[in-house]
């Protein structure tokens, strides 16, 4: 079976998340419906929507090495403040988020329940990989005017 057959199978765990909606409806992008263009009339981007990201730790050990509970750290001023690990598991959220994207787990009924208002504030949790760090980040994104030019 090729690549391409494959990922397209209905039983392929791919196929199931990714539907006939593509990559960017995967991960709540929001994208324009497709128009013919030329090279006279190119097609017209939808208009793009600018947040502010803050990271706040939510969770941690009393004697985490690291970071606090309460720690705020603000995307992407304060990127390199926060652990290479953490950031590792941070950096596909933030991107999501940062361009408007979100993620359709809401983890219902736990204290990482979440809320999901791409016109207002968007928030996602994220466990660092160490395991002796007992350590969670809640994203929170808020939607902004767009910066003066």
């Amino acid at each position: 079976m090729k690549r391409r057959d494959f990922v397209g199978h209905a039983g392929c765990g791919l196929a199931t998340i990714i539907g006939a909606a593509g990559w960017g409806a995967a991960a709540g992008a929001q994208t324009a419906p497709a128009k013919p263009t030329s090279p006279e009339t190119p097609a017209a981007l939808p208009d793009r929507k600018f947040y502010r990201i803050d990271l706040e730790i939510y969770e941690a050990r009393p004697d985490s090495w690291c970071h606090k509970k309460g720690d705020v750290f603000h995307y992407p001023e304060d990127w390199g403040k926060v652990c290479p690990w953490l950031r590792g598991s941070l950096n596909d959220f933030v991107r999501i988020l940062e361009f408007g994207g979100t993620l359709p787990w809401r983890y219902e009924g736990t204290p990482y329940e979440k809320v999901i208002d791409p016109d207002g504030v968007t928030t996602e949790y994220v466990r660092c990989p160490d395991p002796t760090a007992d350590l969670v980040v809640k994203i929170i994104r808020t939607r902004v005017e767009a910066p003066r030019r």
